[in-house]
């Protein structure tokens, strides 16, 4: 049996004191975390791997005897992220425990070269497995949080702007992707309900490239809108995506298409029983 959890709780104040003061100051950062913040940090963290060792294997820190001290330190590295933190400053918040650890193991085995090599041996091994498991939660985090970034992006770069009474306009910009033509056909489906339009412009102006799988979002996207009630314009059609369109052999069917938005725009008027006349000066 280990004698590490006897260790911690036996020496827990003087493993705090040297750790608190001999921890890199990168890793401390005072900058993003308050003094009595941080040594509340340190003291959860000796108090918990003090249970841990205690009660579960110090060779699976995935048991559930280690429940409470992962969800601590996922909480630790989730709000580090946060702040700012890099994988390195996190992870050496739990390896620099070592140093501490291992001074306090060398006082208490002094005249047990064998235990102190094992003991030492056992709590690198430990604070190794946890110090990779805050980096393995950092990169889940960050990816978190990438994916939300890029769905805040997405849902911004589809705006559903209405034009005139019954009238909506979707500018597109940038690559039309799976992903991207679902959120735009919701949203344009949603602003069809809100706004009870009958005719929706599709602008595709600032989409780079044209090719079969763009051209079938696009079909889906206005199907979908006739489902709902309205009718589409596709603009932006240039020269040169005419011709892919052509060349790759893709129907947009008895969809309206024009060369820019202010034809379908004009177009969407009178499909509304408006015109638009000049006033005589």
């Amino acid at each position: 049996m280990s004698r590490i959890a006897e260790v911690l709780k036996k020496h827990e104040s003087d493993l705090l004191s040297n750790w608190m003061q001999n921890m890199p100051a990168t890793t401390r950062r005072t900058d993003m975390i308050g003094e009595s913040e941080f040594r509340e940090q340190c003291t959860q963290f000796i108090r918990l791997l003090e249970e841990a060792t205690e009660h579960g294997d110090l060779a699976d820190v995935q048991g559930r005897h280690w429940s409470v001290l992962r969800e601590f330190l996922t909480d630790i590295v989730r709000a580090r992220v946060q702040q700012g933190f890099t994988p390195s400053q996190i992870a050496t918040f739990v390896f620099s425990f070592k140093q501490p650890l291992f001074e306090q193991l060398r006082k208490e085995f002094s005249n047990q070269p064998a235990a102190l090599a094992e003991e030492t041996w056992r709590s690198s091994m430990l604070l190794d497995e946890l110090g990779l498991m805050t980096t393995e939660t950092y990169q889940a985090t960050r990816e978190e949080v990438i994916r939300m970034q890029q769905q805040e992006m997405l849902e911004l770069s589809t705006p559903v702007v209405k034009l005139w009474e019954g009238i909506l306009a979707l500018p597109l910009i940038g690559t039309l992707d799976s992903a991207r033509t679902q959120i735009v056909m919701e949203t344009l489906l949603q602003r069809i309900v809100e706004t009870g339009s009958e005719v929706a412009i599709i602008d595709i102006t600032g989409v780079p490239t044209v090719d079969t799988l763009v051209a079938q979002h696009l079909i889906k996207t206005v199907t979908a809108a006739r489902l709902m009630g309205a009718d589409c314009i596709i603009s932006g059609i240039r020269p040169q995506i005419a011709q892919t369109i052509v060349h790759l052999g893709v129907g947009l069917g008895d969809v309206t298409t024009k060369a820019g938005l202010a034809d379908a725009f004009a177009v969407a008027l009178q499909r509304s029983g408006l015109e638009i006349k000049r006033l005589d000066k």
